[in-house]
Formats: C-alpha cells, structure tokens, sequence
C-alpha cells in the first residue's frame, strides 16, 4: 500500500497526515500520541475514525500539526484520518458520516472590531 496524504482544519489548525499500513502507531510531530496529547479525551477524537470503522492497530499515522490549541489541533487531526479512511474504501464514508466526522467545522473566531473592546464586547459606556 502506497503512502496516503491528506489535510485536515479546525479553527487555525492545519494537520497533515501521511496514512500507511502499519501496527497502529501514531506520531505527531515526531512524538507519541500519548506524548503530544496527554488527556484521554484528545487522544480519543485521534482514534475516533479507526474506532468507528474498525480498524484499529492496521495503519500507521505521521502527523505534521501547527496553528491553533491542542483541542483544534486533534480535531483538525481526525479529519484528515477519517478523509484518508474513505480515500482507501468508500464504504468507510457510511460509519463516519453520521458521527459528522467528514465535515469541516467552518467556526472561526470573529474579529476584534475598532472602537470596541472585543469581537462583541464594547467598552464601558458612561451616560454622565
């Protein structure tokens, strides 16, 4: 099986994956996945496309990951793995639909406007 390279964004995090037979292992950013994100709760989102689709311990992932937070940076990570997942079978695409796990969160953060204090905020009005 050839090497398979895919893109995955969350917010301001970019991850590149490159998805190749394997035992299972994933490095990101030249570390372990239990390293790279120590709560279980991110490295569950990792997993979340070998888990739903069965395929745990089969491939191995090394990720390229920069921009944003941890949380943003391991939600960019799952959609760039479950995008290689249906590049490689296309029946994976009915398991991982439905867990919304193949669209791109278009959430952003909203710009600071001038005059202003934040996005929405305003500064302290004063009647007197």
């Amino acid at each position: 099986m050839e090497i398979i390279h895919k893109i995955g964004r969350r917010k301001t995090a970019v991850a590149r994956i490159y998805l190749s037979s394997g035992d299972g292992k994933v490095t990101i950013n030249n570390k372990d996945v239990a390293v790279y994100f120590p709560t279980a709760t991110l490295q569950y989102k990792v997993n979340q496309p070998f888990a739903l689709t069965d395929l745990e311990g089969n491939y191995d992932v090394k990720v390229n990951v920069y921009g944003g937070g941890i949380t943003g940076q391991a939600e960019a990570i799952r959609l760039a793995i479950s995008r290689a997942l249906c590049e490689i079978d296309a029946d994976h695409r009915i398991a991982l639909k439905p867990e919304g796990l193949l669209t791109r969160d278009p959430r952003m953060v909203e710009r600071k406007k001038f005059g202003q204090k934040k996005a929405r905020k305003k500064f302290q009005f004063s009647k007197r």
